[in-house]
């Protein structure tokens, strides 16, 4: 890393000439996947963008001038450049770097993002504030191709265009956002990247017209152009922006050279590039699938390295196989996921029966009222989402769904705290958010096999609209395959019956629970533990058991203690002038950064020890 030790921050980069910039995009490649070798990240789109980040602040007066990542996948390089170079090491770690871009973290993140399709928006927002406040900033905001497909990045194409102000955004183009790009929109662009002679015939006459008024003439005849002929930047011309493109995005001299012609032309403009995802890495460019976030791998061999987990299922392909096994017996039943099939394992169905299953692309509001046409003529849609995901699409899920009583089942995946991938994805707000919605029963289970009977009992008449959450990651290693069992809506289940305290637990954390009580039991403490399964409806029998029997009732739950199963048991109780004392257990009123799910739950105190120690203490008041 001979140039790269030496950068720390983006002046250091703009002296060096053209050798040097691409030494120094060599460089960066070797030590991002040097870092992610040993510390998993989101490296496939980040190899892709090296020449990107380093064109931009190679040519732009950074913090001043501001770039604004969407999603943050590919911001790895733009990090490295901004003096976090040896802190990459500890990307997405505890108490280290957010795997996104983060305001608080530095300067030079001008936003912060992690869910997709904000950036237009939040670039709009700085370009109107600079004019306002008389400023010469220039701001830049780098989309994907997958996440334009999302409704917010429209609105605010549809806004900047309006305005003509002075915006650029960058279109990266590597056809991929995690699952291969589907629907209209990928097609078009598809197009655009076959009509080079077009471009580069635009370009050049372009480039020779100097006066204003000559360009804004021939801007007029080649979008007419391309409505009759050629149909290619006519999508963003039509919402006025100046389109430019399609432009290498991995040849860094070229980038370079168009991104120093377009970047005082005032006005929004669009520039279109391909890049290829996984970039200088070969096992990265040949899966793309797999390497966009591929776990620990041997960096000189590409061979990943498996966790010892891995013989147990993963609660997304039990969902993945039951539903399959589901739908071959029911003709009623199909799938829907905004962009997420291999992640939530909805490709298995796909593969077998690819006219019930949708990928409906990185479109959360879309995939629940599009789910809730499906119903209206008597499917069963199984919407497949992850949770923090969900909520871009709540008052879909209230307006479309709940209110019209339409039976779509929600599956939640990534629910609880994720791990690594920090505040912005951590599933904690669905029990609160969803519960309190009229019309929709929610589930969490215990385990595996608890996750296989849901979905088999959501079938039923006396289930409406339902949301099912479960984690990201591995079970508890049960037997789930075989026979269904049906669950009755709103039973919880007794798994410990004791006079001491009372423990009301939902979700998986509930196995958390057992290995508790069993310790307490050790000291002398019997635990009565009900595994609550349902938050909606709340088995209040439950409720009443607990109470009559203890003085304490503990509940856990792996989400936001406010709203969640807490607060439905402290409601039930005041209401009811029960007289017991109510101790909640989950996530705190805080945003939960990064780190493993194991750290990060041993610091919001609901890991086995927190579990077990709430139980000691309050034994010791008693």
């Amino acid at each position: 890393m001979e140039l790269l030790s030496k950068i720390n921050s983006p002046d250091d980069i703009k002296g060096l000439g053209k050798e040097e910039l691409q030494k120094l995009c060599a460089e960066i490649r070797e030590h991002i996947i040097s870092c992610c070798s040993q510390n998993p990240g989101h490296i496939g789109a980040s190899l892709g963008t090296v020449e990107l980040s380093v064109a931009l602040h190679y040519l732009y007066n950074t913090p001043k001038d501001k770039i604004v990542w969407d999603v943050g996948h590919q911001a790895y390089a733009h990090k490295i450049l901004t003096g976090r170079r040896d802190q990459f090491v500890n990307n997405r770690k505890y108490k280290g770097l957010s795997g996104f871009p983060k305001m608080s973290e530095s300067k030079y993140d001008a936003f912060g993002v992690g869910h997709s399709s904000t950036s237009i928006s939040a670039a709009l927002g700085m370009v109107v504030a600079s004019e306002i406040n008389n400023n010469k900033n220039k701001v830049v905001a780098i989309i994907g191709d997958g996440a334009l497909t999302g409704g917010l990045a429209f609105e605010g194409l549809n806004n900047a265009g309006a305005k003509q102000s002075d915006i650029l955004v960058i279109l990266n183009d590597n056809q991929i956002s995690i699952d291969p790009n589907v629907g209209a929109l990928h097609n078009h662009l598809l197009k655009i990247t076959t009509s080079q002679i077009y471009n580069e015939t635009k370009n050049r006459i372009w480039n020779i017209i100097g006066s204003k008024k000559l360009r804004t003439l021939f801007q007029r005849f080649t979008f007419s152009t391309k409505v009759a002929f050629f149909r290619s930047g006519s999508l963003f011309e039509s919402l006025g922006f100046r389109y430019f493109g399609v432009v290498d995005g991995n040849d860094l001299p070229k980038l370079i050279k168009t991104l120093g012609h377009i970047k005082d032309i005032p006005g929004p403009k669009l520039l279109h590039i391909i890049t290829k995802k996984g970039k200088g890495y070969i096992p990265a460019e040949n899966d793309q699938i797999v390497w966009h976030a591929p776990g620990t791998f041997d960096k000189n061999t590409g061979k990943r390295i498996s966790s010892p987990d891995e013989k147990r299922s993963r609660y997304q392909d039990v969902f993945g196989e039951t539903l399959l096994s589901l739908a071959r017996e029911n003709v009623k039943i199909v799938g829907v996921t905004p962009a997420m099939p291999t992640g939530c394992s909805m490709n298995i169905l796909m593969k077998e029966m690819p006219n019930r299953a949708f990928d409906v692309g990185i479109a959360e509001q879309h995939a629940v009222t599009f789910s809730a046409g499906l119903a209206t003529q008597g499917l069963l849609p199984y919407c497949n989402i992850y949770s923090s995901f969900m909520q871009r699409a709540y008052d879909n899920v209230i307006h479309d769904v709940a209110t019209q009583k339409l039976k779509v089942i929600f599956c939640l995946d990534r629910a609880g705290i994720v791990g690594e991938d920090g505040a912005t994805h951590h599933g904690v707000f669905d029990l609160a958010y969803l519960r309190c919605v009229p019309n929709l029963t929610i589930f969490s289970p215990l385990n595996e096999v608890e996750l296989k009977d849901i979905l088999y009992s959501v079938q039923f008449p006396e289930y409406g609209a339902t949301a099912i959450r479960y984690p990201r990651g591995y079970g508890e290693g049960l037997e789930w395959k075989g026979n269904f069992k049906k669950i009755e809506p709103g039973k919880a289940q007794l798994l410990q019956d004791g006079s001491d305290i009372a423990v009301l637990s939902i979700g998986p954390v509930g196995n958390s629970v057992i290995i508790a009580a069993e310790k307490a039991k050790e000291s002398g403490i019997n635990i009565m533990h009900y595994n609550m399964r349902f938050i909606k409806p709340l088995d209040i029998d439950a409720i009443n058991c607990a109470a009559a029997g203890c003085k304490t009732i503990i509940t856990v739950e792996d989400g936001s203690v406010s709203g969640g199963l807490y607060s439905a048991v402290s409601e039930y109780v005041a209401t009811n002038s029960l007289n017991v004392k109510v101790i909640g257990l989950g996530v705190p009123d805080r945003f939960i950064e990064q780190g493993t799910v194991e750290e990060l739950i041993g610091e919001c105190g609901y890991d086995v020890n927190g579990i077990y120690n709430t139980i000691i203490n309050v034994a010791r008041k008693k």
